[in-house]
């Protein structure tokens, strides 16, 4: 059978939009899915750039305003890869303009505008995804199976951190086409809604939704150029964070997210404690799922370590054979193949803008905790 193509506009070249083409390009290679990509048009600022971007990819065509792209009839959906101040906009016309979207997280500045951008998607009927990736990692689908058996029992505890190190040095300015996440008006947030935002989405998709929160943030840092002005400017995003949270299951749980720790380049780990048994995870050994249950025989007691690499694990049955491990870009690739699946179901692929909206209502949370230093109540989103 013949298959039906989807036509995708890229806006945006950085970092994401290279993630999510390869993803376009592998995807159709390793499953078999109604619908195939076809990488239309490509969309930046800059004409030189992303004329280079979309020969490297493949694209047929470039535009350099995401309006004509949104215009254009041959798009069917629209794939947001941009800093976070302009995801509210685009997502808004891509929905009356009734393409399909697909977001880069976090999905908003703030939960308000991402309010205006669920009702807007949602009165259009257009389908969406916000680009939650690690949910798709074999491992981390693995943690989410065992889970929702029941297999840990009631959940005690839920911890979490992102580790990173690259913004030590006080030469690093702000702002500009690399340095935008350190621009409070580009990225929102510092770590909260750029790592945080993953911990915070794979613990409400694994333990449930958030009921409170404290927090603390800090700015080490107060200063840092702006490349725009040459000026010496205010840093505005947050350095660092950590909170407590208690879950509406009744669990407590920790988060902790820098970009100083020394050591570190993306150490993203979660554990959680059940009653029957305990989850390790590591973002730099993302294939192994750490498991301990507490039910085996006291002699045989203790953490064992799951290769995620068998064909009847998590999207496993479309790559290699047992023991080969694939990688941090096959997520991507998984959430493309997810989408295209329910394209032809004429169904949304979580995490929609409805699911990614409460992953901001926490954001928003943790950033008014810290900054009143009292609890704060996570908002139920409109």
């Amino acid at each position: 059978m013949a298959k039906k193509k989807l036509s995708v506009g890229m806006i945006g070249y950085g970092f994401m939009g290279r993630a999510h083409s390869n993803a376009y390009r592998k995807v159709s290679n390793f499953f078999d899915n109604e619908y195939v990509p076809v990488l239309k048009a490509a969309c930046g600022r800059d004409a030189e750039k992303v004329k280079a971007f979309a020969d490297t990819w493949g694209y047929e065509s470039t535009e350099t305003d995401w309006r004509k792209l949104i215009e254009r009839k041959d798009i069917d959906a629209v794939d947001i890869c941009v800093p976070n101040n302009l995801h509210k906009d685009i997502a808004i016309a891509a929905a009356h303009a009734g393409k399909m979207i697909l977001c880069e997280k976090p999905l908003a500045m703030n939960t308000a505008e991402g309010e205006e951008m669920c009702k807007a998607v949602e009165k259009a009927g257009v389908l969406n995804t916000v680009w939650y990736n690690y949910r798709r990692v074999p491992a981390v689908s693995l943690a989410k199976k065992l889970i929702d058996e029941g297999r840990l029992g009631k959940i005690f505890h839920y911890r979490a951190m992102f580790l990173q190190d690259w913004t030590i040095s006080a030469d690093l300015p702000q702002g500009g086409a690399g340095l935008w996440r350190l621009d409070a008006a580009a990225a929102g947030s510092g770590v909260t809604g750029d790592l945080l935002a993953h911990c915070i989405d794979t613990a409400i998709w694994l333990n449930g939704p958030v009921k409170d929160v404290t927090a603390m943030t800090e700015i080490f840092i107060k200063e840092r150029t702006h490349t725009a002005t040459g000026k010496v400017q205010p840093v505005g995003i947050d350095d660092a964070c950590a909170f407590l949270a208690h879950f509406k299951n009744g669990s407590l749980a920790t988060f902790e997210s820098t970009r100083y720790a020394r050591g570190h380049k993306a150490l993203y780990t979660f554990e959680i404690n059940g009653e029957h048994a305990s989850i390790q995870w590591d973002l730099h050994d993302l294939h192994r799922l750490n498991w301990f249950d507490h039910r085996d025989e006291s002699i045989v007691r203790g953490w064992r370590s799951i290769h995620v690499t068998d064909g009847d694990m998590p999207y496993m049955g479309h790559w290699w054979v047992p023991g080969l491990q694939i990688g941090y870009e096959h997520s991507f690739v998984h959430q493309v193949a997810d989408f295209l699946a329910n394209v032809a179901k004429g169904e949304s692929t979580a995490p929609t803008f409805r699911d990614a909206l409460e992953t901001q209502c926490v954001c928003d949370a943790v950033l008014g905790s810290a900054k009143s230093g009292k609890w704060e109540k996570v908002a139920a989103a409109k």
